[in-house]
């Protein structure tokens, strides 16, 4: 019997080294898998939309969020697309997790012991929150320093505040590829230490394939 479609969808950019890098996730994926057929889509900006791409698939499908944590997207478009199907389940997004942060903390500078700004992209959702303030709390277990969160968005305090109160701080950009938010990260953090986001357009970092992956087995079980 066939295994369940993995159907990955993120927010999508119009940033082309961004579009670029959750594409060679998605191939990252797909490798790592090759008994599972794997489709990406989208919430917004780019296509397929992630409605009509689970539309066009036949039998069980589990939506992975690329997505680093709950809000609107995951609970109402994420969620709310499966509803009236049976053999379609969400898995959890992608943090937080132990693993995210060992690809921030290699983007951090060598032998740093300055403490750090995780700059999130912010959301409304009381649920971000909680999966922000978690992340912070396993990125100061692996750094074993101080790490203080800033929000892009929505949320206070926003980076320029952040960056005032913590002035030798590092910001350490919590997002998933290049586009909006980290151009802001970019401009409010001008001459500042910035890292790239965690796919930064290069090889594609093991730990974020294993956590598609690992998404997508914990919740197969899940589909009725």
């Amino acid at each position: 019997m066939a295994r369940p479609t993995l159907l990955a969808v993120s927010h999508g950019t119009s940033d082309t080294a961004g579009a670029r890098a959750i594409a060679d996730l998605v191939e990252a994926v797909a490798a790592r898998l090759p008994d599972v057929k794997v489709r990406a889509a989208f919430v917004d900006v780019q296509e397929p939309d992630a409605v009509d791409a689970l539309a066009a698939i036949d039998g069980p499908v589990v939506v992975v969020p690329l997505l680093l944590s709950s809000g609107f997207h995951v609970h109402h478009d994420l969620h709310g697309m499966v509803a009236d199907r049976a053999d379609a389940v969400v898995a959890a997004p992608l943090g937080p997790d132990p693993r995210l942060a060992a690809v921030l903390a290699e983007r951090m500078p060598a032998a740093s012991a300055l403490p750090v700004i995780l700059a999130v992209a912010g959301s409304r959702d009381p649920r971000s929150l909680t999966d922000a303030e978690g992340m912070a709390t396993v990125l100061r277990e692996h750094l074993g320093r101080r790490v203080e969160l800033a929000y892009l968005a929505a949320r206070e305090p926003d980076l320029p505040t952040a960056l005032a109160a913590h002035p030798d701080a590092v910001v350490s950009t919590y997002l998933l590829a290049r586009g909006y938010f980290f151009d802001l990260a970019e401009r409010q953090a001008a001459g500042r230490v910035l890292t790239l986001p965690l796919l930064d357009g290069g090889t594609v970092p093991d730990p974020l394939i294993d956590i598609v992956v690992s998404r997508y087995e914990e919740t197969v079980p899940q589909i009725a």
